[in-house]
């Protein structure tokens, strides 16, 4: 009997059997079952506590998790096993490995977390027992907006939410048994790491890399902060969903765009994913192009006092199909260019425009919108009035915030001219023959239509590469424009109007505004205490409260000053953290420039995807500067990267019904949107091919789709959970096991089951089956018997791939292979201690506290951790055997395994034992035997006949 209970309703247990068999067993489910066997009696109450105590010291003692994992994580603690010495043996090779810096949120963490976390714990643990000094740190980037919003709605200070936080996030990564040097974690929000942050910015300013200008903003007044483009979507903060609008402010700059060519150039020199490599190039967007004026003009061509229109295009060709200009509606010059007619429409266009972000203006936006200025420019190359128009399209701060429209062979101005009727002029077509314009043609081709006596430019005939470099050069001779390469990389906007961020190291002189930077030995500026952390509402951060904390007094003049009171983004404490890492204690210095030249570059950089852009380009420019005033020895600070896929929410099933209330089956390209959703159970799907049926309705397929995990899904999976289920080292080998470390995964519970089992047959190999109480022998039930040939082949073909899988980072392949070792293991007679040793070394980066474990059990005194890591040998790697086919009267019936260099007769013998070969065999007259040494066997056989009676 067997009875299902949710986690809600009161214990209840079946038993079948007598209590002191019965068995009972849990699989953990969302909503969680629980599922019981025990001895046919319903029971409850104390009854089944008594029943659940059983079972836990049953499970138990099959393999006791519970009490290994614990033990080995205090005695790693106690002992500071993972201590990275300050003083190294440089003339060890040295493994950089760093996770990204996490931000130690209050949800914790979920079980994709650790799947990046494990990978680099592998890879540490292997290059330790390899010899090298290993740098493996782990600290937390934990200034922001999250802890500034939880303190605006609960009072709570963001420095005690931080410091819950961290506790939390460090409890769960210390039970996954990581080997990190706690001894050099760092958080950003500490005085002592940001004293540094602040020095960094100092060099900034001494070196005219930071600056304040007046720029349009994401202005969200909810959150009381200027937001990144990137944290702007669909017009809401990405945080709370608020409205974000577009506003100038002053801000501080980082001048990220005087290292643009040096950022690209120095992406090839990079061990790094193409497709991160091909991101940040198209971040940058490096084009080359031409600057042109066009001379400002009424509606009569008659020029409006000198002012003229600064345009940026990258195919200067195609100058004479430019049949109108646009401006953005932030350009500097718009105010002048609105006529009286248009000023009313222009300026409402210009507000709806505000709400924008550049992505909506941009990549999402799909219609072109836009309105007419009232004013007019002059081709210079025609000679035409051109009209100039307003649209969103066009972004005020890429190129000069100005672009001439070739609607003929430029897909966005294609789309905006046949909106408003604007003329189309082709000027680039395929070959010289005349073509009929359909759309866009934005390919290289042969000039037409390009040619006008009075401005003295002919290009028709021109290929459009040769034409571009001519307009070039009429444009630097006549004085109407120059070359010019642009970048789409923008200035870095380093400023956040909120409380929980570094403090910019700067005042500003009463009466004058200028800007005075404090001394280096003044160094750090921490934050005042506030109680009240709510946006001012006007724009003016929250610091501004901090009144006795902005009034002060410059020290070299005497003069009353303002201290600035926005304070640093996010990104700032994570552009330089790695470099910390490497000396975390030193007070005088940002970096020991002999460790820095030890240990920099960071070897191996382990992060998601999602920061391809920001962080690393952001990294990478800091490292520059730095690189520059000569404070790291390398030109890059991350040498290799690898980005861990995601792990997915187990798969949701669901069925739809249409308005009757009527199963509908779900085809891969159906418009569902009228149907009506149905969760199922995954006890109700069965697969059939490579669809999902219902399995009381087999002719129903139905949807089974796996989400990112999020907490409004309701499908994140805790660690704490399976570890506690299940044991840190099951959750860590099945994270490596669900398949490639750098592609996407989708959690199920049943998947973790399997590589429990794994562990639990190593642990049985080993130590031996648990006694009939539960409990387990002290020692192990391996032998000093000395190992077998075949024992020894079986061993170091592990070895061979183990390694060859950790160095590739396939780490699911190398646990394959632990997994065909215990297989092979449980065949043999009996388990010498001197293979089972060098199995648990295999095993230890993987399943480190059972490794610990089984290594103390075998007869060693200390940790396994700086062990000789295995190695393979060639002679036990050489294949002495061969898989022969084995044919009967010409058809093959089955193989055999033979030594190489078998003899006929011996073969024959094989294949006459062989269970299935035999039955072709016996009862028949051999005639002849063909035999091909290490190819095959063709036994020919001539059935007797039976005489009839």
């Amino acid at each position: 009997m067997q009875l299902q209970l949710s986690a809600s309703a009161p214990p209840v247990w079946v038993c079948s059997g007598t209590t002191s068999s019965c068995t009972f067993q849990r699989r953990p489910r969302r909503p969680r079952v629980v599922f019981v066997r025990c001895c046919s009696t319903i029971i409850n109450g104390a009854a089944a506590s008594s029943a659940s105590s059983a079972f836990e010291k049953r499970t138990a003692a099959a393999y006791p998790f519970s009490e290994i994992e614990p033990r080995w994580q205090k005695h790693w603690d106690h002992n500071k096993t993972f201590r990275t010495p300050d003083q190294i043996d440089a003339s060890k090779p040295k493994c950089y490995i760093l996770d990204m810096f996490p931000y130690p949120s209050g949800a914790g963490l979920h079980v994709g977390h650790p799947l990046g976390y494990t990978a680099t714990d592998i890879i540490a643990r292997y290059k330790r027992m390899k010899g090298f000094n290993v740098l493996h740190p782990m600290g937390w980037d934990a200034f922001g907006l999250p802890a500034e919003q939880y303190a605006i709605q609960t009072g709570t200070h963001p420095r005690v939410t931080t410091k819950q936080n961290i506790q939390r996030f460090k409890a769960q990564l210390k039970s996954l048994g990581f080997s990190y040097d706690w001894d050099r974690e760092i958080s950003t929000t500490e005085p002592d790491y940001y004293k540094w942050t602040q020095w960094i910015f100092l060099q900034f300013l001494k070196r005219g890399l930071a600056y304040q200008a007046e720029v349009p903003v994401n202005w969200c007044p909810a959150l009381g902060t200027v937001l990144a483009n990137e944290e702007v979507v669909d017009g809401v903060s990405e945080r709370g969903g608020y409205p974000v609008i577009r506003k100038p402010m002053r801000q501080w700059m980082l001048k990220i765009t005087a290292y643009a060519d040096r950022l690209l150039e120095d992406l090839e020199t990079l061990d790094w994913p193409e497709s991160i490599k091909e991101m940040q190039r198209n971040w940058i967007g490096r084009s080359e192009g031409a600057e042109i004026e066009f001379p400002v003009v009424d509606h009569n061509g008659i020029e409006k006092q000198g002012i003229s229109l600064c345009v940026y295009t990258t195919r200067p060709d195609t100058l004479f199909g430019a049949t109108y200009l646009v401006v953005a509606p932030e350009h500097f010059l718009l105010p002048s260019l609105i006529s009286n007619e248009q000023r009313e429409l222009v300026e409402e266009y210009v507000e709806l425009a505000s709400r924008k972000s550049d992505l909506e203006r941009t990549e999402l936006q799909k219609e072109k919108t836009g309105i007419f200025s009232g004013s007019f420019a002059k081709n210079p190359a025609t000679g035409e009035v051109v009209p100039i128009w307003v649209a969103d399209y066009v972004l005020g701060g890429y190129g000069t915030g100005a672009i001439m429209a070739v609607p003929a062979h430029d897909l966005r101005d294609f789309d905006f001219a046949s909106k408003f009727e604007l003329p189309i002029v082709k000027v680039v077509a395929p070959t010289a023959a005349t073509f009929e314009l359909s759309g866009a043609y934005a390919d290289d081709g042969i000039m037409v239509n390009s040619s006008n006596a009075s401005s003295g430019l002919d290009l028709s005939g021109l290929s459009n590469k040769e034409a571009a470099s001519k307009v070039i050069q009429w444009l630097e001779h006549t004085g109407q424009g120059k070359k010019k390469v642009n970048y789409k990389l923008r200035d870095w906007l380093f400023a956040r109007q909120r409380y929980w961020g570094e403090p910019f190291p700067v005042m500003f002189l009463e009466g004058t505004g200028d800007m005075v930077p404090l001394s280096e030995s003044d160094l750090p500026l921490t934050l005042p205490e506030l109680d009240d952390f709510t946006p001012t509402g006007t724009g003016e951060p929250p610091l501004a409260k901090a009144t006795s904390w902005v009034k002060t007094v410059d020290p070299h003049s005497g003069l009353p000053a303002r201290r600035e009171t926005s304070t640093m983004p996010q990104w700032a404490g994570s552009c330089w953290y790695y470099l910390r890492f490497m000396d975390p204690k030193n007070p005088n210095a940002l970096v020991d420039s002999a460790k820095e030249r030890y240990w920099g570059p960071v070897d191996i950089y382990v992060g998601g995807a999602e920061h391809s852009v920001l962080h690393l380009l952001y990294a990478r420019f800091w490292h520059k500067v730095l690189y520059d005033i000569g404070i790291v020895s390398t030109k890059e600070p991350f040498q290799c990267l690898i980005n861990q896929g995601l792990i997915l929410g187990e798969v949701e099933y669901t069925a739809y019904r249409d308005k009757g209330g009527k199963l509908v089956s779900v085809e891969a390209d159906d418009n569902l949107s009228d149907y009506s959703q149905e969760k199922v159970s995954p006890e109700m799907v069965t697969k059939v091919g490579d669809s999902y049926v219902l399995k009381d309705h087999p002719n129903i397929k139905i949807s089974a789709r796996a989400f990112k995990m999020s907490k409004s899904r309701g499908n994140v999976i805790n660690p704490d959970d399976v570890i506690s289920e299940y044991g840190s080292d099951s959750l860590r080998l099945y994270e490596m096991f669900m398949g490639p470390l750098r592609d996407s995964k989708t959690w199920s519970t049943g998947g973790i089951e399997g590589v429990h089992r794994f562990l639990g047959r190593t642990w049985r190999l080993i130590v031996g089956p648990p006694f009939p109480d539960g409990s387990c022998r002290d020692g192990t039930v391996a032998t000093d018997s000395e190992p077998t040939l075949e024992q020894l082949r079986v061993l170091h073909k592990c070895i061979a791939k183990v390694s060859e899988e950790i160095q590739e980072t396939r780490f699911n392949t190398a646990i394959s292979s632990m997994m065909e070792f215990i297989n092979a293991a449980y065949k043999w007679e009996n388990q010498p201690k001197e293979v089972m040793e060098v199995f648990v070394l295999l095993l230890s980066p993987f399943a480190p506290h059972m490794a610990e474990e089984l290594w103390f059990r075998l007869g060693n005194s200390t940790s396994l951790a700086y062990e000789p890591f295995p190695e393979a040998k060639s002679e036990y790697l050489k294949e002495t055997t061969v898989v022969l086919p084995v044919q009967i009267n010409g058809k093959t019936r089955g193989t055999i395994t033979v030594e190489k260099g078998c003899s006929e007769e011996d073969a024959f013998k094989l294949a006459s034992a062989d269970e299935k070969l035999c039955k072709y065999l016996n009862g028949g007259e051999i005639k002849k035997r063909i035999y091909v040494p290490g190819r095959i066997l063709n036994v020919i056989v001539v059935q007797q006949k039976v005489a009839r009676s």
